[in-house]
């Protein structure tokens, strides 16, 4: 991890976490094996007392997959990394490291609806109390901060409301009670966002999303500041056995060496999209975090390289418009997840939250016209050109005062 520390960031993309291996090939080998061989007893001992660094079983350890942690965490500036299957199987880690029976942890109320309910009505079976704020809002961090609050969990920006969080300021919260501050960093990467320059503890990612950047893999991973912080998060996922496999973590480390030119084009892309959206007469509000009109536009000018690839916005005429919008786009894709370099669009009320209801909706912040789009880093023309059909069909079949 060493040889890169005086490169520039786009130059550890390409070059981190690869090291030398036989017959020297440029690229880190797939080792697709379960198990690996010892040499004697003696070493075999060796390796489970953890005197020697060696490879036991590709679910405690792998070079492939090794190989891709130590590249994520020196892009986030970390000790060390652990990859795991799901951006899911990071965050249920994460929490089962860091809490215990009797625990309070402040979590945004803006947060990837499973990690939500992950702690409603799981944790909390095991008396893990749980209080969802807006983060955005450090008044309402402070109020919910208890004796017993253990970890503060920050998504920012926020899903699907892209509020922005200030990070050092919680990180200054955390700190007074020895609280341990989470982000999930899934949104900006690396690339745009550095949570541990800001005081932040540990950082989750889906790397399904912007950091293997293709859509053709499912995966997480969590990365940590020192030593004790990995020991213990590995000893917790080799037990709960959410691990990544190697072949997905060849993918991943290949989707990085792009990562820093990708995020370049979704976030030029984005800003000329949320500028169009912001104009048109039949846009309620649009939130982009380089927009000026973005309520936390100030934080995230100090907090991000670039503002990023993702958008929401509001359809005047709600549910009914939400779903012609959605049914007339062509170019762009209708599917859940984001950050592929392909641009992807949804409906929160009519597609991932329609069974809560209206009235659930409105409680978490989904309005009824909320469109979530990940820019992909194609012509922009093509997009807002098919945004822009999208939107003449509106105006053919709903009649709606501007």
């Amino acid at each position: 991890m060493s040889k890169n520390n005086n490169s520039e960031f786009e130059s550890k993309c390409v070059h981190a976490g690869i090291g030398e291996y036989e017959f020297g090939p440029v690229v880190p080998p797939i080792y697709q094996t379960s198990t690996f061989k010892f040499e004697s007893t003696e070493h075999g001992g060796k390796l489970f007392k953890g005197e020697e660094k060696g490879y036991i079983y590709t679910r405690m350890l792998n070079p492939t997959i090794e190989a891709m942690e130590d590249a994520i965490a020196e892009l986030e500036g970390g000790y060390k990394a652990l990859g795991t299957a799901s951006g899911m199987a990071a965050i249920n880690t994460v929490f089962t490291a860091l809490l215990q029976s009797g625990d309070h942890i402040v979590c945004s109320k803006a947060v990837y609806g499973p990690t939500s309910t992950l702690l409603a009505t799981i944790f909390t079976k095991y008396n893990v109390d749980v209080t969802f704020v807006s983060t955005s809002d450090l008044d309402e961090v402070k109020s919910a901060v208890k004796e017993n609050t253990k970890v503060i969990y920050v998504e920012t920006p926020g899903n699907p409301t892209l509020e922005i969080s200030d990070l050092s300021e919680i990180s200054k919260i955390a700190k007074n009670v020895n609280a341990k501050v989470v982000v999930d960093n899934t949104f900006m990467s690396p690339a745009l966002q550095k949570p541990f320059e800001l005081g932040v503890d540990v950082i989750v990612h889906s790397m399904t999303k912007f950091l293997n950047g293709h859509a053709d893999v499912v995966a997480g991973i969590i990365v940590v500041k020192d030593k004790e912080a990995y020991l213990n998060m590995r000893k917790v996922l080799n037990q709960l056995g959410g691990t990544i496999d190697p072949f997905n973590s060849f993918l991943v480390h290949r989707g990085i060496k792009t990562l820093a030119i990708r995020m370049e084009r979704h976030s030029q892309n984005a800003q000329i999209i949320a500028e169009y959206l912001e104009n048109h007469s039949l846009v309620e509000w649009v939130k982009f975090p380089g927009l000026k009109s973005h309520p936390q536009y100030e934080i995230g000018q100090k907090q991000h390289k670039l503002s990023g690839g993702m958008i929401a916005f509001e359809l005047k005429g709600g549910f009914k418009a939400g779903e012609i919008f959605m049914n007339s786009v062509k170019f762009c894709q209708l599917a859940v997840s984001l950050g592929g370099v392909e641009s992807l669009i949804q409906h929160p009320a009519s597609m991932t939250h329609l069974t809560m209801g209206q009235e659930a909706r409105e409680k978490a912040g989904i309005s009824e016209g909320l469109v979530r789009l990940s820019v992909g880093i194609e012509n922009v023309n093509d997009i807002i050109n098919d945004l822009e059909n999208a939107f003449k069909a509106i105006e053919e079949k709903m009649t709606i005062t501007v």
